[in-house]
């Protein structure tokens, strides 16, 4: 899998439909508002990148809207359809 530092945290590219993780793009994108999060998700909408916070579902933080297990719900109802996406995993 493909490794990715952000800050202090390194992260692995765990899912990559159609191919389309774009590491200048993302690390212009994200901050150190992900920082807490376990995993970072990307979406394309009309062709702008979008991220997501999500956390283990273990992980005392999480919620029903930020828990990891509801990663396809959110894909399904607030991803454009057909949508490109990744997902990124904190290595701890």
């Amino acid at each position: 899998m493909k490794k990715i530092i952000v800050d202090k945290n390194s992260y692995e590219l765990i899912k990559d439909s159609n191919k389309i993780f774009n590491n200048d793009e993302f690390m212009d994108k994200v901050t150190d508002y992900f920082e807490p999060f376990d995993y970072i998700f990307g979406d394309y909408s009309y062709d702008k990148l979008r991220l997501k916070g999500y956390y283990d579902s273990d992980n005392k933080n999480a919620t029903k809207v930020n828990d990891i297990k509801t990663l396809d719900d959110y894909i399904e109802n607030y991803c454009a359809y057909g949508a490109k996406w990744f997902l990124l995993k904190k290595i701890k």
